[in-house]
């Protein structure tokens, strides 16, 4: 049901959302074909050094995650949007600048802070301006456009390399930024009107993450989240420099990374229909002793001499671990979710920002033990999924209790 009327049409604001959505996922997908070219100017003595371009973007988006919620909701939507996007700009307009690597990574984790605001903000004003299936509907054809985003970034990014250098993408960054800033100051107007705003209190936040912590379903459910985004970052800091050094195929990659994009991006039509009949424990359980399954394998496929073979190991095994994200993040916010309906805006910040936080921690040594193969990668991932299958079971241990 919708709550206030807007001056557009709900086209156009399913359009603005994708957008505000989408700039996540190009901030690291469009990086993604730089990377060799920035350890090349900056970081010529340790190469790897470049893939914190990554996981230090991310940590800064699950700091900002923390408190981008709260905030808006004392001073409102479209304010802590703004500022957002200034902090994120600015940022850029610094890693455009950087002569060093360490200016460039400073950079990105600010940048990834002012970036939180659209991941955070957009969602709650859907919440604001539609409510009940009418606010599930926006969602889903606003995530539909998203998915489009993963598979052009790359693309986007190595054309904006070939036609000017790295640089150019903290640019591409900018004018990605402004236009969003126009389109909301312009076409939207507040959601949240001053009577509904609540105040800011960072002890709130500290006694939701005690509360949180206590429900053993919900700690679960978090550290699980925790290991998952962990070798989803460490795979996509890593995946460029193994298709480059290791398989040599830099200038596919765009194209593979696309492919790959589109196929896993189905992960989320065929969990809304399974979850209701199988349960969101029963899938992400599933989902990962698969993955342990198949990352087991890709560790044997590493031994193959035959290095297209292996290759086409490598990219079946990256298809899995995308595909099955898709499956597991959304029903592990769910689980966690379920018994936070008191205080389920903070939960929520709380929890994003945590798993993302340890998330990038966890990612960013690994992502650093590239050493010319994908057998360091392989190996990493499929203990990190192995660890989130045990603690999966753990939590059916403790449902069969409770019950």
């Amino acid at each position: 049901m919708t709550k206030h009327s807007l001056p557009m049409s709900q086209v156009e604001f399913i359009a603005l959302c994708a957008m505000m959505f989408a700039t996540i996922a190009f901030s690291i997908d469009a990086m993604l074909p730089a990377l060799p070219e920035i350890a090349a100017e900056l970081s010529p003595g340790n190469l790897n050094q470049a893939t914190l371009i990554i996981t230090s973007f991310v940590m800064g988006m699950g700091i900002g995650t923390l408190f981008t919620g709260p905030l808006s909701d004392r001073f409102g939507r479209k304010v802590v949007l703004i500022g957002g996007a200034a902090i994120y700009s600015l940022c850029a307009f610094i890693g455009w600048y950087s002569e060093t690597l360490e200016w460039v990574l400073a950079a990105r984790l600010m940048q990834g802070v002012g970036a939180a605001g659209p991941r955070i903000v957009t969602l709650a004003i859907v919440r604001d301006l539609y409510s009940g299936r009418e606010m599930a509907r926006i969602m889903s054809f606003a995530m539909m456009v998203f998915t489009l985003v993963p598979a052009i970034a790359p693309l986007l990014g190595q054309f904006i390399i070939d036609v000017s250098s790295w640089r150019g993408i903290f640019v591409a960054f900018i004018i990605f930024s402004l236009i969003s800033v126009l389109w909301i100051g312009f076409r939207l107007p507040e959601p949240l009107a001053v009577e509904n705003r609540r105040p800011f209190s960072i002890a709130k936040i500290i006694s939701g993450m005690r509360d949180m912590w206590k429900i053993p379903a919900v700690r679960t459910s978090m550290m699980v989240q925790s290991l998952v985004f962990g070798g989803l970052f460490a795979l996509i800091s890593s995946v460029h420099p193994i298709y480059d050094q290791t398989y040599g195929r830099a200038e596919e990659f765009p194209y593979w990374f696309a492919g790959i994009a589109l196929l896993s991006g189905s992960a989320s039509l065929l969990n809304a229909r399974l979850v209701m009949r199988l349960g969101m424990r029963y899938l992400v359980t599933v989902a990962l002793g698969l993955q342990v399954v198949i990352g087991i394998a890709m560790i044997a496929a590493t031994t193959i001499q035959n290095l297209d073979l292996q290759f086409y190991a490598f990219a079946f095994w990256q298809l899995c671990g995308f595909f099955f994200v898709g499956m597991t993040i959304g029903n592990l916010n769910a689980l966690a979710m379920e018994p936070l309906g008191h205080m389920a805006g903070t939960a929520a910040s709380v929890m994003g920002a945590v798993s993302t936080i340890l998330g990038a921690f966890l990612a960013a040594p690994i992502a650093l033990m590239y050493d010319g193969t994908a057998l360091p990668l392989a190996m990493s991932l499929t203990v990190l999924l192995t660890l989130s299958f045990g603690l999966m079971l753990h939590m059916r241990r403790l449902e069969q209790m409770t019950a």
